[in-house]
């Protein structure tokens, strides 16, 4: 999601990247730690990034950039953490030698510029979604990090949760019978005062929570779609001024599969997604969260069973899997090319929405890799502690 405000039965073809190392919290075995420096201290980094780097057993932070100082020396003293950047000095933070990665949180609109320095100076990148604002700015930052070898990984926390590897499994060992389509709701109420109700920092809901069912479904079906429609509306409000406050969207998938989503700032929350099969369905609600414990509903025929999965810190999870990467020098399964995917989607909706029209998704390939049991880890879940001088998105 955009980050702080600034402005100037896994398949048989499935592949990974991890062994087991399942439910630890431990150290490196040589006792190493990957230096992050947090870039953007809004909303996500606050509440859910931060509180859980101490625990994965091998990151730790110490640098921050933010734009206001206040925050930043508050946040310092929490964390301990030594070094403090406004955004004008991010250059020179990059050239500290302090840092081994960043973690990116700021708006949307801005990853390119600031994960292409990043990787130009050999600093590893986590990027929050979506990965950046055109295809070509993936490709920079995917090309940024061929060059010097530096890691991109964009934050895909769902790809570490038990939840949703088990989903997919479900779905993909014909539990369910063939599976013939998926339907998504996923709403919030956004405060007029909110940063993603800007249309320069392009967050509205499409782009800011789209790749959640995008990257459900595609996982899912273990399949790129072929082609996408979408519908746009918004009520005459004025936090709606800039933005549209929900979209529709179907997607066309192979083997005459179809999936369809919902995504809002203007309803209360909801977070759920639903797969259809020819001999039942499975209901993940909530599906996408971090708040509250991912629940499945299974139905085959007439017989419905529930199962609740228990809470953990997913944003530790995969800081935890990244810094591992880093460490043993393994590329990370959701990389650019996997920000990438979501956005050739992304993009196609857009283009559906400007004519009216359906559209292909273009430059369609099949991953090499996609999420699977063996990228599992559970972190017991962190209490969010106060947020300084930033607020969720449906206000505090």
């Amino acid at each position: 999601m955009a980050g702080e405000p600034i402005e100037p039965q896994r398949s048989p073809q499935a592949k990974c990247n991890r062994m087991s190392l399942q439910n630890e919290s431990r150290e490196h075995p040589n006792g190493q730690k990957v230096r992050y420096a947090v870039v953007g201290a809004g909303w996500i980094s606050q509440e859910d990034f931060m509180p859980g780097v101490e625990h994965t057993g091998n990151s730790v932070m110490t640098a921050l950039v933010t734009g206001d100082r206040t925050k930043a020396k508050e946040l310092a003293k929490r964390y301990a953490i030594a070094r403090l950047y406004d955004y004008d000095d991010y250059p020179k933070m990059l050239e500290s030698g302090a840092v081994d990665a960043i973690y990116l949180a700021v708006p949307n609109s801005m990853h390119r510029d600031y994960a292409v320095a990043a990787l130009n100076a050999g600093i590893h990148v986590l990027c929050e979604k979506p990965m950046a604002r055109t295809e070509d700015e993936c490709r920079e930052m995917i090309e940024a990090a061929g060059r010097t070898g530096a890691k991109l990984m964009i934050a895909y926390r769902l790809h570490f949760d038990e939840a949703s590897i088990e989903a997919i499994e479900t779905v993909q060992s014909g539990m369910i019978g063939d599976p013939r389509f998926f339907n998504s709701v996923f709403t919030q109420q956004l405060a007029e005062d909110n940063s993603r109700a800007k249309a320069r920092f392009w967050a509205n809901p499409l782009p800011d929570m789209g790749p959640y069912p995008i990257n459900a479904a595609r996982h899912l079906f273990r399949t790129e779609p072929l082609e996408v429609f979408g519908f746009s509306a918004r009520k005459e409000e004025r936090r709606f001024d800039e933005i549209d406050e929900m979209f529709t969207v179907s997607m066309r998938f192979p083997d005459e599969r179809l999936a369809t989503f919902t995504v809002s700032y203007g309803a209360n929350p909801i977070d759920t997604y639903r797969v259809f099969g020819t001999r039942g369905d499975l209901e993940v609600n909530p599906g996408f969260g971090f708040t509250d414990p991912l629940r499945h509903r299974l139905t085959i025929g007439r017989e419905v069973s529930e199962k609740t999965f228990a809470k953990t810190d997913q944003f530790g999870a995969e800081t935890k899997y990244f810094s591992e990467c880093i460490l043993e020098d393994r590329h990370p399964e959701p990389d650019g090319e996997e920000g990438l995917a979501d956005i050739r989607v992304l993009h196609a909706i857009e283009e559906a929405l400007e004519t009216g029209m359906p559209k292909p998704v273009m430059l369609r390939s099949e991953r090499p890799s996609r999420p699977c049991r063996e990228q599992i880890i559970r972190l017991p879940a962190v209490k969010a502690k106060e947020l300084v001088g930033a607020a969720a998105p449906g206000g505090s």
